[in-house]
């Protein structure tokens, strides 16, 4: 038994604006899901190289520039001051972990006082933001 059918392949123009929408939300996805979070201050971080794991989730983050000011999850905060802020971010996320961005001219003493605030708070887990180090290619 055969079938027979009316169908014909139409030579009309094809409509741009399903193909738009789709970039335009993949582009508005991608933007979104970036990665890329701009923190006050860390302009004027200039982090030290080395090795280590990356961090994907940073819950509280704390910047120190070379002229000893301090951001604390975009906060502009005094080392007087910081105490508090780092207890009450401790009670509020738990098993909170800390990355430190500090400068590097910023002084081991500096350092220091910034740790034992960290760890005097409550905050378990203290890491260190260095910057990753570029391999060198030797010339030919």
């Amino acid at each position: 038994m055969t079938f027979k059918t009316h169908v014909s392949i139409a030579n009309g123009r094809i409509d741009p604006a399903p193909m738009v929408d789709i970039v335009f939300l993949l582009l508005i996805f991608l933007v979104l899901s970036s990665p890329f979070v701009l923190q006050p201050g860390y302009g004027l971080v200039e982090l030290p190289t080395g090795k280590g794991d990356v961090a994907t989730l940073q819950e509280l983050v704390l910047s120190v520039s070379r002229d000893n000011v301090i951001h604390f999850n975009a906060q502009l905060v005094t080392l007087d001051k910081l105490p508090d802020h780092l207890r009450r971010a401790a009670r509020e996320a738990r098993n909170a972990s800390l990355v430190v961005k500090i400068d590097r001219q910023v002084s081991y003493e500096t350092i220091n006082k910034i740790f034992a605030i960290a760890f005097d708070a409550g905050i378990a887990t203290v890491n260190l933001a260095t910057r990753p180090a570029v391999p060198v290619v030797p010339e030919k």
